[in-house]
């Protein structure tokens, strides 16, 4: 059995491997083949379904109820910010600079160094599966989504994105409406009172005002944002319809469709929804994942960003090393450190939730 400063060592040299190749949403084969390559050598079985690779520890009892450690392979585009090579794995100043490097290379690598520091521990009370999956970044249809039908029941998860190590017990869902307001088209010189554009000043005005009773304690009140507005062509006619899209931030009170029905019933517009599977997630503030992480001095709090949480029905927490504020910038980078401590936490963090002694 490896030791967790080897484990470490070879996690960090994946993350370099991982930041030299290319992996957009949807374009991910070649770093699977790299968490293919770490499996073979650690020699533990796993499976693949387009660019997701999973596996599960040696001792897997069908019985027992399972605990995912899950994290992405792929990455958003380069910006044009950038002034070093974003697919070099630039070491400098204790950092890590790189495509990827934070979101979320650093807790994918670490997240695989635990499972297999785990992996041929017996007596478990939880089996311990993994994935590293694709199309995170881009909420595709064959990300993590796409391999829950092959999965056992997930009984609780550990969902890796940059919180700096603390625990992430709530993120809010995300609900975009395509907002159609319908009119009567006319010669602007005529009279109109049917002008669409007019019509949709009480839809926006209701997006503005209306609040959702609900407050969750974590994540705080719905917010409901009217990000687009389009309507008409030409100077002198009034058009037939105005669009709006709205930007719905969903708390842990509500389901994506409860919020979707409280628009329908109180605006006259056609509503479109774009997708409906981007739920908000939590976990109990008292489940032992989450008391074994504040045993450990680990803070709790609500993200507002999304994950691939969305996609999972069990309770489930957003944990890993890196900072959220470095995702998507130019000269993305992660501290060594980082990554060394978020592999040492997650071990001690699953033995404590687990009750071995380390």
């Amino acid at each position: 059995m490896k030791t967790i400063d080897q484990l470490t060592n070879e996690a960090i040299e994946l993350l370099k491997n991982l930041i030299e190749t290319p992996s957009f949403s949807s374009e991910e084969n070649n770093t699977a083949i790299l968490l293919e390559n770490w499996f073979v050598a650690n020699g533990i079985n796993f499976k693949r379904e387009n660019n997701n690779i999973w596996a599960y520890n040696l001792h897997f009892d069908k019985s027992k109820p399972n605990l995912l450690l899950n994290s992405h392979h792929d990455t958003v585009k380069p910006n044009e910010g950038y002034t070093l090579n974003p697919f070099s794995a630039i070491e400098k100043d204790e950092k890590l600079f790189g495509l990827g490097s934070n979101d979320a290379g650093g807790c994918l690598v670490s997240l695989i160094a635990t499972f297999t520091y785990f992996y041929a521990f017996e007596n478990l009370p939880y089996n311990l599966i993994i994935a590293g999956t694709a199309e995170e970044e881009s909420s595709g249809p064959k990300g993590l989504n796409s391999i829950l039908k092959h999965l056992p029941e997930i009984d609780v998860a550990i969902v890796g994105e940059p919180t700096e190590m603390h625990l992430a017990i709530a993120e809010k869902g995300l609900l975009v409406l395509d907002i159609v307001v319908s009119g009567t088209a006319s010669h602007a010189a005529h009279q109109n009172l049917d002008n669409p554009i007019y019509n949709a000043l009480s839809v926006i005005n209701w997006f503005k005002t209306y609040e959702f009773e609900k407050i969750s304690e974590v994540l705080g009140p719905v917010k409901m944002t009217v990000t687009q507005i389009n309507a008409g062509k030409q100077h002198n006619v009034v058009p037939s319809e105005c669009s709006l899209v709205v930007d719905i931030r969903v708390n842990d009170c509500y389901s994506n469709s409860e919020i979707l029905e409280v628009v329908k019933q109180n605006i006259n517009a056609k509503v479109t929804p774009r997708s409906m599977h981007l739920n908000a997630s939590s976990i109990d503030k008292n489940h032992a994942l989450v008391q074994a992480g504040i045993s450990l001095e680990r803070n709790t709090y609500g993200s507002p960003t999304l994950s691939d949480q969305s996609v999972l029905s069990c309770q489930s927490m957003k944990l890993g090393p890196g900072n959220s504020l470095r995702s998507h910038t130019a000269n993305e980078f992660i501290f060594i450190d980082e990554v060394k401590e978020g592999i040492d936490l997650y071990i001690k963090i699953i033995s404590e939730f687990l009750k071995l002694k380390n």
